[in-house]
């Protein structure tokens, strides 16, 4: 049975990863794409996301959303990861199309009526968008099938700071939303993505594949290679975005555990993503009410880099 998605997205590199991945699983069904903040602004957002719709040779609705974190000033965009433009800085020509009409939480509440109870949502940028979908429909809560987002850390060290994820930080505000709203959420952090290395050899081998994909995925990459590279000394990068989609195509890859999630909204800690492990209780306040929700910690990291080398390929070998 085909899977319904939505992916929120700020491409982005990685993005560009998880997108086409998807686009390429005849399990999934993309029933739109929607933009936010973080790699790019929103509004590159959209149009990076049209570009790589015309790439995929798909057309979906492509929604532009927020511009800014729902309480706190907006961070810089890390083109020093992703480029200036999201892409790497290869000027990889923009596509034509039009942009949705609505705003992306409409878009999301709007596409959840539609198909209630059969839709999930794959986050991988800041949670702005989905926080402001609950806030213009909290009865969406219960027509989701479930929200997949990559993001967050509960015991790996951090990306932006020693505790805090950059789609996190980017907005704890939504992020902690998120996590207390009455929806089943999974939580695909750096505790597993940084368990998987996509090595520089497995994009030469998906280019000569399939060699327009391919070939824009791994020049697009070579400036997040070269950021690797830089910053941590190895011969790839961390398979963050793409991970979401590998849990929607086979959960079985991860190993979950539950807890309640909240994130700290301020001082050095911003942007935390802080567990309380299921079946403990806990004296202090701030826990109660809160829902479980799924963590991955364990991933067979060379099935998840297999089952992506296949799509973007478009072998079963």
């Amino acid at each position: 049975m085909t899977q319904r998605i939505i992916i929120d997205t700020d491409p982005g590199i990685d993005d560009a990863m998880a997108i086409l991945f998807a686009f390429r699983s005849p399990e999934l069904k993309v029933e739109g794409l929607t933009s936010i903040f973080g790699n790019v602004s929103a509004e590159r957002g959209a149009r990076n996301a049209l570009t790589l719709c015309q790439l995929a040779g798909v057309s979906v609705p492509v929604a532009q959303g927020a511009a800014v974190p729902v309480e706190m000033a907006p961070r810089p965009h890390s083109d020093y990861v992703h480029g200036s433009d999201g892409f790497g800085n290869i000027d990889w020509p923009q596509a034509d199309g039009d942009i949705d009409s609505r705003s992306a939480a409409q878009f999301i509440v709007d596409t959840v009526h539609a198909h209630p109870n059969e839709v999930t949502l794959i986050a991988l940028g800041p949670l702005t968008n989905l926080a402001l979908a609950l806030e213009l429909d909290p009865g969406i809560a219960g027509l989701v099938k479930e929200v997949v987002l990559m993001g967050g850390a509960v015991h790996e060290t951090g990306n932006v700071s020693p505790v805090a994820e950059a789609n996190v930080i980017n907005d704890p505000h939504a992020a902690d939303r998120v996590f207390g709203a009455n929806w089943p959420v999974t939580m695909i952090g750096l505790d597993v993505t940084h368990q998987v290395l996509l090595k520089t050899a497995v994009l030469a081998r998906i280019e000569a594949a399939n060699p327009e994909q391919g070939g824009f995925l791994n020049k697009a990459a070579q400036h997040y290679f070269d950021f690797y590279r830089g910053a941590l000394g190895i011969d790839g990068c961390y398979f963050h975005d793409a991970a979401t989609v590998a849990y929607v195509l086979d959960p079985s890859l991860f190993g979950c555990r539950h807890g309640r999630i909240r994130v700290a909204t301020e001082g050095l800690a911003l942007g935390q993503t802080m567990m309380a492990p299921e079946g403990r209780d806990f004296p202090t306040p701030g826990w109660e009410n809160r829902p479980l929700i799924k963590i991955a910690f364990e991933v067979d990291d060379v099935r998840v880099l297999k089952l992506f080398e296949q799509r973007l390929s478009g072998t079963d070998a």
